[in-house]
């Protein structure tokens, strides 16, 4: 795939941590792609992070925002989808750091038909703030140094291993694909008609796209050992709206359903061709 990819970065009152995000994808060795970042309200000192970061980035960046009113991830990531212009979408998370080869490393396991769930290394609170504090930068950490290095969970996604057809052995696996680290092309995207933004508050939205994708005979291929990123430490969020969205979700699981209730064509804009 030779296209252009746009990566959709969420965010919400963590300028530090996108600051690092953007710096890893100012590294990337395949430079064909944009940044939008999907923000659910985040006030000045995001918007200065972004202003300063494109002036500098050496690839587009667009700063997509609408006004705070609890945790709404599906719909800000559906507006960014909406003003992004690449024929794929990498979905990453404003505390996930990548590292140089993240998006060349998505672009050679991009297929038609198949979205790439990626994963994440856990860094620890105190490690999180000392790579905050001190600019430390874990992208360009080597397999040696993280070896020997504490606060991290585990340094298998930092290898890369080729696995050849074993990325398809679960095609039709929803469970752990996260929006911290995925992949969609953007017709695919609009077939299941983006993110469902009845999910309001923190909780499974991501699971409810990969599910309906899979519902409309997208499969998925695995981006383990190919496209892990460094995953800051965050408080855990509120889970007030858990129960609801599990049954939402119980409630795709138990049927054919594709497109999202509330999805791109509820947004009033025309869906990006």
């Amino acid at each position: 795939m030779t296209e252009l990819i746009s990566v959709v970065v969420s965010t919400y009152e963590r300028p530090d941590a996108l600051g690092a995000v953007v710096r890893g994808l100012s590294r990337q060795s395949d430079g064909n792609f944009e940044v939008v970042i999907a923000d659910d309200g985040s006030g000045v000192a995001t918007a200065t992070v972004i202003a300063e970061w494109k002036a500098k980035l050496g690839v587009p960046l667009a700063h997509c925002r609408h006004e705070h009113a609890g945790f709404r991830a599906a719909e800000i990531r559906n507006r960014a989808i909406m003003a992004s212009k690449g024929s794929y979408c990498i979905f990453l998370d404003g505390d996930c750091i990548p590292r140089p080869d993240f998006i060349a490393r998505h672009r050679a396991l991009a297929e038609p038909g198949w979205f790439v769930a990626g994963n994440r290394i856990l860094l620890s609170e105190a490690l999180t703030a000392d790579v905050l504090a001190q600019k430390l930068e874990p992208e360009q950490w080597s397999l040696a140094s993280l070896v020997s290095r504490r606060g991290i969970n585990r340094i298998a996604p930092a290898l890369y291993v080729p696995l050849g057809p074993l990325r398809k052995a679960e095609p039709k696996r929803w469970e752990g694909a996260r929006t911290c680290n995925l992949a969609v092309a953007r017709a695919d995207l609009d077939r299941v008609d983006g993110f469902d933004a009845s999910y309001s508050g923190w909780g499974l939205e991501d699971s409810d796209l990969a599910i309906r994708l899979i519902h409309a005979g997208v499969r998925r291929r695995d981006g383990r050992f190919a496209t892990g990123v460094f995953h800051l430490w965050h408080r855990e969020n509120d889970r007030t709206s858990l129960s609801a969205n599990q049954a939402r979700l119980d409630e795709v699981m138990r049927g054919d359903r594709v497109r999202a209730l509330r999805g791109l064509s509820t947004l009033g804009v025309p869906v990006h061709a």
